[in-house]
């Protein structure tokens, strides 16, 4: 009920503003339409009355010309032309005598009065006073003009508003669907999506993010899921034979031998690897807010973590070249060895006896390059995008010991040193891991 009250709010003020701004649009126009054509038409009444005057004028002139005097001139024609343009006129000698007058003439306000010279052959014989009593031609124009305006000012307004509330609700459902979805979601339903969505590009984009988040989500919570399985896993075998053991021994079923002690050893040894691996992705998680950065060379920190592996690689028959540039960097080194290692062991446990590892650094232009490659078992093309999910193991790793978090916590780190891990891979060919860091110079001046 929230939901769609809601809606209607919203789609109510959306409309609402597109109908304001389009009022105010609508009546900055009319009102600029009204006083031009206010003045076009003061205009236009000015033209006619000066043509009107014009015209009394003139045949005021002819009547004159006829007799030479306004004595015997027959001046009942000019009058009644003014009669019919609506006014009244006065027409007076050189000496300012009337010589005929229009009845009511005197009743007439003076402000409204237009005077023309009568000429005859160029010479002036008088004059003509006209004022105009009939204002309606124009003031039935104006109200005509403005009336059409109201008219067209109110169906704009409705059609602003109609047009409002349409892209008010275009806007309006896709969020709407938005919302039903994430309140699904949060009872419980975790299936639902928003899907694709008819909408402006923005709303669609955002439905297309929060879709992706929920997917991440998702896999998130089947890495968690998947971890408890894991540990429980990674456990409950060494966990049975630590207290199977040390029952017998407790109960003097068994007699303490070095074999046995071995054993417990062994398992206890187990254990601690899973936590480690667990304390390994803590770690990594809190490495941006503990890092202690210090001048070093990717290379050197490359030759260490690879010394450091070399006997695992001679046992397993494995070939790990180097190719070691110097490549300074402003980094913590002990994460930096431990990111390097990780990627030689997640090399050394995917490639079979008699291949081969490359590991490399360089510098180029602003970013120092370690890349370690293989010519193992590679990653199938649709599992690449998981790599570095945490917890997640792939087809290949299946038989492979371990938990799944190696190249999550190189990515990690890999990020808490503005960085970038990458990978390419050719399944039966081998897998190419690139960390990408900022060169301690370009870091200086960044």
């Amino acid at each position: 009920m929230q939901a769609g009250s809601g809606g209607r709010t919203l789609v109510a003020r959306l409309g609402l503003s597109f109908l304001a701004v389009a009022l105010i649009s609508i009546a900055v126009l009319a009102g600029l339409t009204a006083v031009l054509a206010a003045a076009d038409v003061s205009a236009l009444t000015a033209r006619q009355r000066a043509g009107a005057v014009g015209a009394i004028a003139l045949t005021a002139a002819a009547a004159w010309d006829k007799k030479g005097t306004w004595a015997s001139a027959k001046l009942a024609p000019v009058l009644d032309l003014a009669a019919r343009t609506g006014s009244y006129t006065e027409i007076r000698d050189l000496d300012g005598d009337v010589a005929a007058v229009s009845r009511g003439f005197d009743g007439q306000p003076a402000q409204d009065e237009a005077a023309q010279a009568i000429v005859v052959r160029g010479r002036q014989v008088g004059d003509v006073a006209v004022r105009f009593t009939r204002p309606g031609a124009d003031l039935a124009l104006r109200t005509a003009l403005l009336r059409a305006i109201a008219a067209a000012t109110g169906v704009a307004a409705l059609v602003a508003l109609l047009s409002g509330l349409l892209i008010a609700r275009r806007i309006t459902v896709p969020v709407m669907r938005i919302i039903r979805v994430t309140r699904i979601r949060a009872s419980g339903n975790r299936d639902v999506r928003i899907g694709a969505l008819r909408g402006p590009v923005e709303v669609r984009e955002l439905a297309a993010s929060i879709d992706e988040m929920v997917d991440t989500m998702d896999r998130q919570e089947q890495a968690r899921r998947a971890l408890v399985a894991e540990v429980a896993h990674e456990l409950r075998t060494p966990v049975a034979v630590l207290q199977a053991e040390t029952e017998a021994l407790i109960d003097h079923v068994e007699e303490p031998t070095p074999d046995q002690l071995a054993v417990l050893h062994d398992e206890v040894l187990q254990l601690g690897r899973v936590l480690d691996d667990l304390q390994s992705l803590a770690s990594a998680d809190a490495a941006a807010l503990h890092l202690a950065r210090s001048h070093c060379d990717l290379a050197s920190i490359a030759a260490r973590a690879a010394d450091s592996l070399a006997a695992r690689f001679d046992t397993a028959r494995l070939t790990l070249e180097r190719h070691l540039g110097r490549a300074d960097v402003l980094a913590d080194a002990g994460r930096l060895h431990q990111l390097t290692a990780n990627l030689l062991s997640n090399a050394l446990k995917f490639t079979p006896p008699g291949g081969r590892v490359v590991i490399e650094t360089w510098t180029s232009g602003p970013a120092a390059v370690l890349r370690v490659t293989d010519t193992g078992v590679g990653i199938p093309a649709d599992e690449m995008p998981r790599i570095f999910d945490r917890f997640w193991r792939g087809r290949q790793a299946a038989p492979a010991s371990g938990s799944g978090i190696g190249l999550a916590i190189a990515a990690e780190l890999a990020a808490a040193h503005a960085g970038q891990l990458t990978a390419t891979s050719t399944p039966g060919q081998g897998t190419q891991l690139t960390l990408t860091l900022p060169a301690e110079h370009h870091f200086l001046l960044g």
